[in-house]
């Protein structure tokens, strides 16, 4: 094991909290991981505020600060003081796991009630961080039962419900292929993704088995519906944190926005290539 010396304290190159031994550093690394794990993943403002100040207290560190926006972390231990240190994170709104946020609770709340160490805190927060969250498969089933659960949900029948289950298995691939290979922002992945569902959806009404245009395509956008971001919004906004309560309100209804310019696309093409007579 290389060690070497930086100002009179011993560095590894193997510590797992941050391959340095000042011991605030060490810990403002553990809680920024922590913090952005759960700022990633869907957590509320006031809770990744409210986790983190809670870690970096039991570790012993009562003279610190932290901000918490809807994508950014800003960490300050030792305010003032000569060897005060300060992380900013920049963390990309991504989508909810709340698997990842009920592991990375668990092991907060094991850390400060001195159940766990720092490094095995760590190395526990490391692997949620690299963990794959679904597969394809599973993903684009669930995208395929939640289609065929809302469209029954909403009145439609059994056949129906069948389509709409095949629109969602295969909307999840469309939007996989336009984030990971076609490197397609989120924003136009939706239009495309609400267009592909009314198209297919169309095409399903058009043919003789009687099927229902209007539950196929609720049912099949419900996927893309920004239901927990609308939610978070409005805790962040009721617990005072009015940027960040703001910013993911903006981010619902501009999704919601890109799924009407989508279907509104999709009945317009039906209309055209169906001569105004596709049943709607």
């Amino acid at each position: 094991m290389e060690e070497f010396e930086n100002k009179g304290k011993k560095i590894r190159e193997d510590d797992p909290v941050g391959k340095q031994i000042p011991d605030h550093v060490g810990v403002m690394q553990l809680a920024s991981l922590m913090g952005e794990i759960l700022l990633s993943n869907g957590a509320e403002i006031y809770r990744v505020m409210d986790t983190v100040q809670r870690v970096i207290k039991a570790c012993g560190y009562e003279n610190h600060s932290v901000y918490v926006l809807s994508n950014g972390i800003f960490i300050t231990i030792n305010e003032g003081g000569p060897d005060a240190c300060t992380s900013v994170k920049h963390v990309p709104i991504g989508s909810v796991n709340l698997e990842k946020l009920a592991r990375v609770n668990q092991i907060s709340r094991n850390l400060c009630n001195g159940y766990i160490t720092r490094e095995m805190a760590f190395a526990g927060l490391q692997e949620i961080k690299q963990k794959v969250n679904y597969t394809d498969l599973g993903m684009a089933l669930a995208y395929a039962f939640g289609s065929a659960g809302f469209d029954i949900i909403l009145g439609g029948t059994l056949f129906d419900s069948i389509a709409a289950f095949l629109i969602g298995f295969g909307l999840y691939y469309v939007l996989k292929f336009l984030s990971g290979y076609g490197h397609v922002s989120r924003f136009p992945s939706n239009i495309a993704g609400a267009l592909f569902v009314t198209v297919f959806a169309g095409a399903f009404a058009a043919s003789e088995l009687g099927l229902s245009f209007n539950n196929m395509v609720i049912g099949g956008i419900m996927p893309l519906v920004p239901g927990y971001a609308i939610t978070t919004s409005i805790r962040d906004l009721f617990n005072g944190d009015y940027l960040s309560g703001i910013i993911h309100l903006l981010d619902a209804f501009l999704t919601a926005a890109c799924i009407a310019v989508g279907v509104g696309v999709g009945i317009m093409i039906i209309n055209y290539v169906g001569g105004g007579t596709m049943p709607l």
